[in-house]
């Protein structure tokens, strides 16, 4: 990318968009697609991505793909974990394309427990209801729209668009698309940069766009595990070493306790623009926590608001699941529990593993890795080849919203992705209400309002990036 021509790459690729068809023209065609993908039952258990990926593969084949560039790639022994590869080559063969990634695999979804089928997509009361109609089937439909659509308007960009739709994103730990292409195709997944899940945007109480949030990076998911044994016995001839007792304290200790505070640069930048939307008593306590030292108290405070701010603070520990005795008339002979922790691009793995060691403070609790280790990596830049494009979309298609900057105190494939050192941002310009999508949880939904600009705004921001 080269920073001194973005503004007349940006008034070049506007010109483009004005010759582009009418956004609503084919939103029918997208909505069936919408609908097909969705429907497709991608769960681990009973599900197949690649029937998804072969349904997305058929439709890009027929807008005029060439059978060259479409590839369902998956492991021998896991014929229903395939991902669909798609490029859409550029002029300048020595650019790296972009990479638009979004996972096709969703969370297990039970019809007794929803009170719609969770897959067959409902629209009802302006809100597209099924499981995977938000997280993550809306911004692989949008995606896979978007070549679509490129192609039959003979858009012909700068550098190549390739487009990913993987499996295992929910399910890492049994397989992840991405994890297993950098270590087998590396090749496929070569990028300038990637577009993938992540951030969203807010709507206030009126539901208007309020803030569109650009994410640039994201916490390391780890999960550690505690474990005590002891002799037991019977529960009438109790003893002072007492597993359940034992692991109880140790648990409490880790849960009271609270990691320092630690900035970056993006994490910074958000708390600097939302304590500019917010109201004066949270603004105060923003700024507060902005302060060197940060102000604890005012932490404290934005924690009770909003847990998400806290977890945006600083890195976090949390007990999640506790398992213990074998009789209610028994000494309880094995005690165990799993401590998922959230921690800070930057901050290692070991450093809060020796922490936990002494918060434990008890040498009979073995503390060992859950998993496989978390991935670290530092967030990718914010720079203005990043933003601008993201401004210039957003004030088109929403008028006077604020980009906010954020970190992603979950995880997406872009931890695998950043690790490999390819700067991955979570943009999607899908808003949500205070409720959200209810993403792997009961009823998902995403506004069908919010789908829809969220599909105008990455059909243009991505046309701008190819033209860089």
């Amino acid at each position: 990318m080269y920073r001194s021509a973005l503004a007349s790459l940006v008034l070049l690729s506007s010109a483009t968009l004005v010759q582009a068809k009418p956004t609503g023209a084919d939103e029918t065609e997208f909505r069936a697609l919408y609908k097909q993908l969705v429907e497709i039952n991608t769960t681990l258990s009973v599900g197949s991505c690649t029937s998804a990926a072969k349904a997305m593969a058929a439709r890009l084949k027929a807008a005029g793909l060439a059978d060259e560039d479409l590839q369902i790639l998956a492991p021998p022994e896991r014929p229903n974990d395939g991902a669909l590869i798609a490029r859409y080559p550029g002029s300048d063969t020595k650019a790296e394309p972009i990479l638009l990634l979004a996972h096709l695999d969703v969370v297990e979804a039970r019809r007794e427990d929803w009170e719609r089928d969770p897959f067959t997509l409902v629209e009802e009361n302006g809100f597209f209801y099924a499981r995977g109609a938000s997280d993550d089937k809306a911004m692989a439909a949008v995606f896979t729209d978007s070549l679509i659509r490129y192609k039959s308007e003979g858009f012909v960009p700068r550098r190549g668009i390739t487009l990913a739709l993987t499996c295992g994103e929910e399910t890492p730990d049994t397989f992840n698309s991405v994890e297993w292409l950098l270590q087998t195709r590396p090749d496929v997944l070569k990028a300038a940069f990637v577009i993938n899940e992540g951030a969203g945007g807010e709507l206030n109480a009126r539901d208007e766009p309020v803030a569109l949030q650009v994410q640039a990076g994201e916490k390391v998911y780890q999960d550690f595990h505690l474990e005590i044994t002891n002799p037991g016995g019977h529960s009438s001839r109790p003893v002072k070493d007492n597993a359940v007792v034992q692991l109880a304290g140790a648990i409490g200790r880790i849960g009271a306790y609270q990691f320092p505070i630690r900035l970056n640069p993006v994490t910074r930048a958000y708390f600097q623009r939302q304590a500019e939307l917010s109201d004066s008593a949270v603004a105060q306590d923003m700024q507060a926590v902005l302060r060197d030292p940060p102000d604890e108290p005012a932490a404290q405070r934005l924690w009770a608001r909003n847990p998400g701010w806290n977890g945006t603070l600083r890195t976090t520990c949390t007990p999640t699941m506790i398992d213990g005795g074998h009789a209610p008339n028994a000494l309880p002979q094995r005690a165990k529990a799993n401590v998922n922790c959230r921690i800070l691009p930057g901050e290692p793995v070991d450093a809060v593993r020796a922490k936990l060691v002494e918060l434990i403070a008890d040498e009979k609790i073995a503390l060992s890795l859950a998993g496989k280790p978390g991935l670290a990596s530092s967030p990718p830049p914010l720079s203005r080849e990043i933003l601008d494009p993201v401004r210039t979309v957003a004030h088109r298609v929403w008028p006077g919203v604020a980009i906010v900057p954020t970190q992603s105190t979950g995880a997406t494939d872009g931890r695998f992705l950043n690790a490999a050192g390819i700067p991955t941002y979570g943009i999607s310009g899908m808003f949500h209400d205070a409720e959200g999508s209810r993403a792997h949880g009961l009823n998902e939904r995403i506004r069908v309002k919010s789908l829809l600009d969220g599909r105008r705004f990455l059909y243009e921001l991505v046309k701008i990036y190819a033209m860089q």
